[in-house]
C-alpha cells in the first residue's frame, strides 16, 4: 500500500496522538492523504501537519470543544481513532478504588466521551460518503489473554472490546463501522517507563519479548498499519472486528526450544 492516497479528502481525529501508537497513526493517515487532528493532554509531540487540540478525555466539555473544532476546521469528520489510554500494573488487590476509577475513566469512559461527541459529525459524513466513515479503538491483548500483574488494565481493555462490539451493532445501519486493534506488548513510551522502573530493565525487556512468539515487541508503526487499514475504505465490509497485532501471542502455543 506504499504511496496510496486512499484517505484523500477525508478527515480524521486521533486521540492520544502526540506519542507512541497515536502519533504513528496520525503520521500514517497524513501520508495517506487525510487531514488529521490530534487530541491529547500534551500536544508538544503532535506530528507536524496535524491540527493539535489540547484536551483531556476525562473532561467532557474539553472533549466536546476539541471534537467540534476539528469538524469545523475540516468541514467534516470521517474517521475517529480512539487511542488515548493509560497503563496499570498489579493484581486485583494492588490498586485502591481511586486508581481503579481513574484508569477506567480514562481508558473506557474517555472513549465513550469522544465517541458521543463525534457521532453527530460522523453520521453527517456517513450520509454524504457511504463506506468512508469509521471508529477504530485501541484495545489490547490483555482483553483476551490472562496476563499476570495486569488486573486493572485487563479489566479496562476487556470493557473496550465489549464496547467496540456493542457500538458496531448500534451504528452499522448508520454507515459507521466500529472496530478495534489488540496490540501485544508494543514498544511504546509506557513500556519504556515500565522497564525503567524494573530492577533489571534488560531482563524485563527480554521476558516481554520472549512471551511473544515472534520474539520481539510489536512496533507502533505495525499497530498503526492495522488501525489505518480498519479505518480506511479498503475495510468497508469490516465492522465489529478485533484485529490482533500481537506477534502471535493470543493464538499460538509454541513448544519450548530444546
Amino acid at each position: 500500500m506504499t504511496g496510496t492516497r486512499d484517505f484523500e479528502s477525508l478527515s480524521a481525529l486521533v486521540t492520544g496522538g502526540s506519542s507512541g501508537i497515536g502519533a504513528a497513526v496520525a503520521r500514517l493517515l497524513l501520508s495517506r492523504g487525510a487531514r488529521v487532528a490530534v487530541l491529547d493532554r500534551e500536544i508538544a509531540g503532535a506530528p507536524e501537519g496535524t491540527l493539535a487540540l489540547k484536551a483531556d478525555v476525562t473532561d467532557d466539555d474539553a472533549v466536546r470543544g476539541a471534537v467540534d473544532r476539528a469538524a469545523a476546521e475540516f468541514g467534516a469528520l470521517h474517521t475517529l481513532v480512539s487511542n488515548a489510554g493509560v497503563g496499570a500494573t498489579g493484581t486485583v488487590a494492588d490498586n485502591d478504588d481511586d486508581e481503579w476509577l481513574r484508569v477506567l475513566d480514562i481508558n473506557v469512559i474517555g472513549m465513550v466521551r469522544v465517541a458521543r461527541h463525534a457521532l453527530p459529525h460522523l453520521r453527517r459524513a456517513a450520509a454524504e460518503r457511504p463506506g468512508h466513515v469509521s471508529i477504530t479503538q485501541t484495545c489490547s491483548i490483555a482483553a483476551t489473554a490472562g496476563l499476570p500483574q495486569r488486573a486493572l488494565y485487563s479489566a479496562s481493555k476487556g470493557a473496550v472490546l465489549s464496547l467496540t462490539l456493542a457500538m458496531a451493532a448500534d451504528h452499522v445501519r448508520e454507515g459507521i463501522r466500529v472496530n478495534c486493534v489488540n496490540p501485544g506488548t508494543a514498544d511504546t513510551p509506557w513500556i519504556g517507563r515500565l522497564l525503567d522502573r524494573a530492577g533489571d530493565p534488560a531482563a524485563e525487556r527480554a521476558a516481554l519479548e520472549a512471551r511473544q512468539p515472534t520474539g520481539r515487541l510489536v512496533s507502533a508503526d505495525e499497530v498503526a498499519a492495522a488501525v489505518v487499514y480498519l479505518a480506511g475504505p479498503s475495510a468497508a465490509a469490516v465492522t465489529g472486528t478485533a484485529l490482533a497485532v500481537d506477534g502471535g501471542m493470543q493464538g499460538l502455543r509454541l513448544r519450548p526450544l530444546n
